[in-house]
């Protein structure tokens, strides 16, 4: 009887998920499924892996991490991304805050300008750490003319906030926004920031036509650079 309940329950976890999220053990050393890192969308990802590798053979991004933003996802959910570009294991898989003056739970409009309190996109260089009104911070480089390359001039830093959490959510409906930083949860900011400074490549994403016809990034022509 008990070795029916125990096939009834296994059977129904296994319904319950859907199979791209569980991964079959590949020896009979192990004993139960295990769950798989969740993933960027393929089409975000693929944008995001030209753009790296495009800076990379550049020597514009100086290690083999990859964050991925996506900010065509509501700030409801996790749509920040760290990728160990070597193992294509993805290490942190969490919410990130928007500029107050892009947009309310989505981000609909971003800004290169210094004071805009809005968001950039494109594609940043992870600099070096400091301890600024945030706590702990990691600065950033606009690696794209004239759609990030304002960054370092508008303090566009990532950092941990108390506006970034399920709490927050829960009473508002979404994040708290910031004045254009990629805001963090305090609890998992500083192995953030550890994990990608001093040179991972940081990528930025919206389906604006403008900076994914132009970007010279995802197209990596070295006569535009």
């Amino acid at each position: 009887m008990r070795i029916r309940v125990l096939q009834a329950l296994i059977c129904g976890l296994a319904f319950a998920l859907p199979a791209s999220a569980i991964e079959l053990p590949r020896s009979g050393n192990v004993s139960r499924p295990r769950l798989a890192a969740p993933k960027p969308r393929p089409g975000v990802m693929h944008l995001a892996r030209q753009a790296f590798e495009c800076a990379r053979s550049r020597a514009e991004v100086l290690r083999p991490v990859l964050t991925v933003i996506d900010y065509s996802l509501p700030s409801t959910e996790p749509r920040l991304w760290v990728i160990d570009m070597l193992s294509e294991q993805v290490m942190f898989h969490e919410l990130v805050a928007h500029g107050r003056n892009s947009g309310e739970g989505l981000a609909r409009s971003f800004s290169n300008i210094v004071g805009s309190k809005q968001t950039s996109i494109g594609l940043f260089r992870a600099e070096e750490t400091y301890e600024g009104r945030h706590g702990y911070s990691l600065r950033m480089s606009g690696l794209e003319d004239g759609v990030n390359d304002n960054a370092r001039d508008r303090a566009i830093v990532i950092h941990g906030a108390d506006y970034v959490s399920r709490s927050f959510i829960s009473r508002h409906g979404r994040l708290g926004r910031s004045w254009g930083c990629p805001a963090l949860r305090r609890e998992v900011s500083r192995s953030v920031i550890d994990t990608i400074k001093d040179g991972g490549a940081v990528f930025a994403y919206y389906p604006d036509e403008d900076w994914l016809n132009d970007s010279k990034y995802l197209r990596c022509d070295t006569s535009s650079f």
